[in-house]
């Protein structure tokens, strides 16, 4: 594909209106593929602001931007003008610390985490140091954004954040740093099951799917406060269930400025996009979420047969 010259001067207007730009599929409060949202954690860690260009709006820039740079995939990152890479480049310079200094940011001075580690967890960690023999390994822990927690040996890391606790040092990875702050640490049997145990306060509660029937109970209630279409624009304008607003970057908007206990109802065509939805505002710390199951077309079959099926 070759570039007009309205089309290359607009996404070179794009590319210099920020000092962090990235094109990426989605928003930064909703990436919408699993590269642009391992990017966006890597910056968020980072960079307090940076722009960010949803390609999936607008298919012009979509492969415009392929072209600009002579890189075939999105995500695309550019630094003061510069392309840096995509996917695997920002998380290979993330892992060497060359994306910290490229960024003029210091992972150090990130705030430690307050992590409390219990006496059987520390006995059970200074058990498994001793026996590795190395005398050289920590421990390092990981805080994924599924609150996936992760404990492993390793060397020391430079680039971790060092927190110590009842005698145990950890190397706790910058980007989870913010995971990572209240939890605690134990160890112990449950059942069959002997290993440790993260308590974490900031893990949210697991997504609820409603059967339609269930979710229009809770719609008749007054107790879903938010009710979110996750569908594109042309969907909506098919069918689409009185009530509710268009998951669109005002909307994005207006969510994030809500109460964390606000309760949040999603739905999509069928259901899938909508969970997804609706565990990317988990990890964002909401605690009351719920997914139709079925989507819109599990509605129009069992609770309103006027919203046409497509």
């Amino acid at each position: 594909m070759s570039l007009s010259q309205d089309l290359r001067q607009r996404i070179e207007s794009i590319v210099k209106s920020d000092d962090v730009v990235l094109f990426m599929k989605g928003n930064r409060n909703f990436p919408q593929c699993g590269f642009s949202a391992t990017v966006v954690q890597i910056l968020n860690t980072f960079v307090p602001d940076y722009k960010t260009v949803n390609v999936l709006a607008d298919p012009e820039i979509r492969q415009g931007i392929k072209t600009f740079s002579d890189w075939p995939t999105i995500p695309q990152l550019y630094v003061k003008g510069e392309f840096i890479g995509g996917c695997d480049i920002i998380r290979d310079m993330n892992d060497s610390g060359e994306l910290a200094s490229l960024l003029g940011t210091d992972p150090s001075q990130i705030e430690p985490p307050k992590i409390t580690i219990t006496d059987a967890a520390a006995a059970a960690l200074k058990g498994a140091l001793e026996a590795e023999g190395t005398g050289g390994d920590f421990v390092h822990l990981s805080v994924d954004p599924a609150f996936q927690h992760g404990l492993d040996l390793g060397p020391k890391n430079n680039r971790a954040i060092e927190v110590t606790s009842n005698g145990i040092t950890l190397m706790v990875e910058a980007m989870s740093a913010a995971r990572a702050n209240g939890l605690t640490i134990d160890y112990g049997r449950e059942g069959l099951q002997e290993g440790f145990r993260m308590d974490n306060p900031n893990r949210p509660a697991e997504v609820a799917v409603l059967s339609p029937a269930e979710l229009k109970a809770k719609l008749d209630a007054g107790e879903i406060k938010e009710f979110i279409d996750v569908r594109t624009a042309d969907e909506r304008n098919t069918a689409m269930i009185a009530g509710s607003r268009l998951l669109d970057d005002d909307t994005m908007r207006y969510l994030a400025d809500l109460d964390p206990e606000t309760p949040i109802a999603f739905y999509c065509h069928h259901g899938q996009r909508s969970m997804a939805a609706a565990e990317h505002f988990r990890g964002k710390g909401f605690r009351k979420l719920y997914n139709l199951a079925g989507g819109i077309d599990a509605w129009s079959a069992v609770v309103d047969s006027s919203v046409p099926r497509y």
